[in-house]
């Protein structure tokens, strides 16, 4: 896909993607030994039937960016998980994109969305992607976009592929069950912030037969280049419209998550946006940012615990 150059970075820490994190005064417990769980949760048929009425042009206006719900989120993870097991991509790779360092402008990708759902009462908004699975129907987002790290899952759920200025082309999928680590939903441990969702099919079509999937990767090797897209909301966006950064992934400079950040001005919005490898492989996600690291965007590296969550939701 062709890339237009939007504009040079912008200065300042409000403007970091996504939750903003304060500077760690100490470090973080690790999570307890041994294999880590994923939560699967079963949306009610009712909900997964009627969220898509509930979401009036007017309501995804309104909903708030779901940053909001990772402030102060940050846990680490044993080493041993970084690389834990053989690289595994699943699906068919798609052409590599181009690469440009700056934040630009995107015309809609069939496959890229927007995220929306009401969680204690509120509504929220994030990003996210469809995802090639067996069952056709899986869609990659945040941790954070499904669940508070509380105890709660999201309701009225759905993925709008291609949302641009309001418009659903390809419509509105919802939500039919929900899969991500034990360690997000159970203790919001940000280096866990990955789901996969099951949606419904939708004029006896899976997601992937109305808008493609893109090929999904885990236990790559860490330090490499990536694309990553969403729907930045907070300002100075507005979430209408798709965009994208590029650069290479580094290590928390902290050192007390397993995530990585890229150069990225994107904010609020944003979050379970995907990042795509330049084999076309979707490899993580738009997560987090620290509020005294201006323009860099952070995302959960996708080892064995990613590929667990999205096992859970290709065989469900």
């Amino acid at each position: 896909m062709k890339l237009t150059s939007l504009r040079a970075g912008l200065a300042g820490a409000a403007l970091v993607a996504c939750g903003l994190l304060a500077a760690p005064a100490a470090a973080v417990a690790a999570p307890p030994p041994g294999a880590p769980g994923i939560d699967h949760a079963s949306v009610p048929a009712a909900e997964s039937s009627t969220a898509a009425q509930y979401w009036t042009a007017d309501r995804m206006r309104s909903a708030v960016p779901a940053d909001v719900l990772v402030a102060d989120r940050v846990a680490s993870t044993p080493a041993s998980e970084v690389a834990k097991g053989d690289p595994i991509t699943y699906g068919k790779p798609v052409p590599a994109p181009e690469v440009d360092l700056n934040a630009t402008s995107e015309a809609p990708v069939s496959h890229i969305g927007k995220v929306f759902f009401t969680l204690s009462g509120r509504n929220y908004v994030c990003s996210a992607n469809s995802v090639s699975a067996t069952n056709g129907s899986v869609v990659s987002t945040a941790g954070h976009c499904v669940h508070s790290g509380k105890g709660k899952y999201a309701s009225r759920w759905i993925f709008v592929p291609a949302y641009e200025n309001g418009a659903a082309p390809y419509g509105q999928w919802a939500a039919t069950s929900f899969s991500a680590p034990t360690q997000w939903t159970r203790g919001g441990d940000i280096t866990y912030d990955t789901a996969f969702v099951k949606v419904a099919p939708l004029n006896g079509r899976t997601l992937a037969q109305a808008v493609g999937a893109s090929a999904v990767a885990f236990n790559q090797a860490r330090g490499l280049a990536y694309e990553a897209f969403g729907y930045p909301a907070a300002a100075p966006f507005d979430g209408q419209t798709l965009k994208s950064c590029a650069g290479t992934a580094s290590d928390d400079p902290y050192g007390q998550t397993q995530s990585q950040g890229i150069p990225c001005d994107m904010t609020g919005g944003s979050s379970g946006g995907p990042w795509f490898l330049s084999s076309g492989a979707q490899n993580s996600l738009n997560s987090f940012g620290y509020n005294n690291i201006p323009n860099v965007m952070f995302g959960p590296y996708y080892g064995s615990v990613a590929q667990s969550a999205y096992a859970t939701a290709a065989a469900s």
